[in-house]
């Protein structure tokens, strides 16, 4: 038998008589330490019977953040209200709760920012609380206030500390006064694209343009020269307003080669206010983060506690009560500089529930109930190790991730390994679609030590089966094993600097590469062979006259297949999807002829543009005859509320436009023809 490879080995593929696609990752056997009340929760949350706080809360939000709420709920008693939108009428977050209201069609804009329907649902389900989660309302002062006109609680902080926090310029100016420390820039609204050059100028290159409403990455841009200050204002601007309803924007110095470093808060109604220590956000990619870990690598104790005090004296300044974030950019001196504060929960939450064994739901309800806090700074310890992985919907071998839609054909989540937690709201036939965020969920680890995080991080990555959809677990995986990630040094360019080509997937070595060829010979045997359980015994196969032994029970009717390989456990994964580059196993007359089949002709991508990613059209900058200079704007795709600038590869003339603003296209989609 002769084994067939085509294509490098960043990806791997089983027999194409199978069509399966093979991927071999390392699987490391896992230690139980129960530190909490659930294995798949990792935080503990202990109602008194006697602390009464609300019958009935409605969690304006969806997905995996509703879900995590909806968990909490239940554990206190307390009956639950989803909200959805048309197409997710069956999702997992609406099946969870008590009751669910349908509050408008896919767009956002119609059902989860739709303040009117969700105020109807408030009103017809007898809510007596709102949790809004993160994104959407959730920092929406007019919404707070619309709550509290009706005597609705939210669960959130008051409406001073929204807007006050809310608003990058605002909170600048009243993080210089409580003295906090703050990176130079312009305290005020940018206005015009040329006044944002002019300031540029003043503060010297390079800057971060960004919207004075967002967060989550959206609406941000660094410049690095006047004309990338004009682009940046002009995507910025959009973005803001697409995603925040508010395009003013602010610039500020940009801090080259910085770490992110944010800390949790927690404060009641009665002034009292806790840092529960850091999470360290650096691994980014587009200004969102990927990979989260708490606690840092980089901090020392008396940095740590600088920090968290300076947090807590923002927090007292605007008279905070909540579970709040303020982040903060950190050179290699480690001095911290104050970027923004999130009022509402943080995407990466978990990882401090982890480390400290508090429920931040549980928390955040208390307090809105008007509870003091249960525990001074003293209680709050750091309790091991906990890593988080965003597992994204996405192409990582495009700009290390752009969307990818789809439906999940078939998804397992890896909760059958010791102190990993997924929070997810999705599930086998979800659909990931253009109109929502494209997390799958994210995936927690936790260990008593950095590295026992990480080997159960590798492990779960190795053990999670998602098909129908691109994800990013590769990328991941990469980013968690790499040297320089495991050493701890790290930056927000550390995705850019150590992938400046982007990310093209695991490159074998030759030990590796002939271990995956033999375990691929195994497979293609038991194929053939058509039985479920081909080894019990030790097989061998000559490759590149080298050995390599591969024992296991084989179920080819299964995702996972456990081998051991030369001595070496590892965990398969086989799929029924195609991709390339791929690895095939022919028989010897097969390969034989495939050396006469023609190569296809690659297609000349310097005289098309295709999309390439699903989204929505929103600028078309060119028409049939015009010429266009190399790295000239010719339209702008937005996918998940982010705007694409896609461009010219050489100078040409437009033959043909294939698409025009407000039409959705699909990825490899034909968009303009040069000539």
């Amino acid at each position: 038998m002769t084994l067939w490879m085509i294509g490098n080995m960043a990806a791997h593929s089983v027999p194409s008589t199978l069509k399966r696609l093979l991927f071999a990752v390392k699987c490391s056997p896992l230690q139980s330490r129960c530190c909490v009340v659930q294995r798949e929760a990792q935080y503990s949350t202990i109602s008194s019977p006697n602390e009464k706080t609300f019958d009935k809360i409605l969690i304006a939000n969806r997905g995996e953040i509703a879900c995590r709420v909806i968990k909490t709920c239940k554990k206190m008693g307390i009956q639950t209200v989803a909200v959805h939108s048309d197409v997710d009428s069956s999702a997992v977050h609406v099946k969870m709760a008590d009751e669910a209201v349908c509050v408008g069609s896919a767009p956002t804009s119609k059902s989860y920012l739709n303040m009117d329907a969700i105020m109807d649902a408030i009103r017809v389900t007898g809510a007596q609380a709102v949790h809004p989660g993160y994104g959407f309302l959730s920092e929406n002062k007019e919404f707070a206030k619309r709550l509290a006109a009706e005597g609705v609680a939210f669960i959130g902080p008051d409406t001073h500390a929204i807007q006050a926090m809310g608003d990058k310029i605002e909170s600048k100016l009243i993080a210089k006064a409580a003295k906090v420390n703050t990176i130079p820039g312009f305290d005020g609204v940018v206005k015009t694209a040329e006044e944002a050059v002019k300031i540029a100028q003043q503060i010297g290159y390079p800057v971060m343009i960004k919207a004075s409403a967002g967060g989550g990455g959206k609406g941000m841009r660094i410049a690095w020269n006047d004309e990338e200050t004009r682009e940046g204002f002009r995507f910025s601007s959009q973005e803001a307003a697409s995603s925040f309803g508010d395009d003013r924007l602010l610039i500020e110095k940009y801090i080259d080669n910085p770490r992110h470093i944010e800390i949790q808060v927690l404060a009641d109604k009665h002034g009292n206010a806790l840092w529960l220590n850091e999470r360290e956000c650096s691994i980014q990619r587009r200004n969102q983060k990927v990979v989260e870990e708490a606690p840092s690598t980089f901090l020392d104790p008396v940095t740590r506690r600088a920090m968290g005090e300076q947090a807590v004296q923002l927090a007292k300044a605007v008279h905070y009560s909540s579970a709040g974030t303020v982040e903060f950019l950190v050179d290699s001196k480690k001095n911290f500089y104050f970027l923004e504060m999130n009022t509402r929960l943080q995407v990466e939450h978990p990882i401090t529930e982890c480390i400290t064994g508090l429920d931040l739901v549980e928390q955040m309800i208390r307090v809105a109930k008007g509870y003091q806090l249960q525990h001074t700074q003293e209680d709050i310890p750091i309790n091991g190790w906990a890593i988080e992985c965003r597992v994204y919907a996405e192409d990582p071998y495009k700009s290390f991730g752009l969307p990818s839609i789809g439906r999940l054909s078939q998804y397992q989540e890896p909760l059958n390994l010791d102190k990993v937690r997924v929070d997810s709201g999705i599930q086998e036939g979800s659909d990931i679609s253009i109109y929502y965020d494209p997390m799958i969920s994210k995936l927690i680890t936790y260990g008593a030590t950095r590295a026992e995080a990480l080997g159960r991080m590798e492990d779960a990555l190795d053990n999670y089966v998602i098909r129908g959809v691109t994800h990013n677990i590769p990328l991941l995986r990469e980013i968690i094993t790499h040297p320089r990630f495991v050493s701890g040094h790290i930056s927000t360019n550390f995705l850019p600097e150590v992938y400046p080509d982007g990310f093209k997937g695991h490159q074998l070595e030759a030990d590796a590469k002939r271990e995956l060829l033999a375990s691929a010979a195994v497979l293609y045997i038991a194929a053939e062979l058509r039985s479920a359980k081909v080894l019990s015994t030790q097989s061998g196969s000559p490759i590149d006259g080298a050995k390599v032994e591969v024992w296991g029970a084989l179920n080819l009717a299964s995702p996972l297949l456990p081998l051991t390989v030369n001595g070496t456990h590892r965990m398969l994964q086989c799929q029924t999807s195609h991709c390339s580059p791929y690895v095939r196993v022919l028989s010897k007359l097969a390969a034989e002829l495939n050396s006469y089949m023609p190569e296809k002709a690659s297609e000349d991508t310097s005289s098309i543009l295709r999309s390439p990613m699903p989204g929505t059209v929103v600028a078309v900058s060119v028409k049939p005859g015009d010429t266009v200079a190399e790295g000239q704007e010719i339209c702008v795709i937005e996918a998940m509320k982010m705007q694409n600038s896609l461009t010219a590869v050489k100078q040409a003339k437009v033959k043909s436009v294939h698409c025009k603003p407000g039409e959705t296209v699909g990825e490899g989609d034909l968009l303009v023809e040069l000539e």
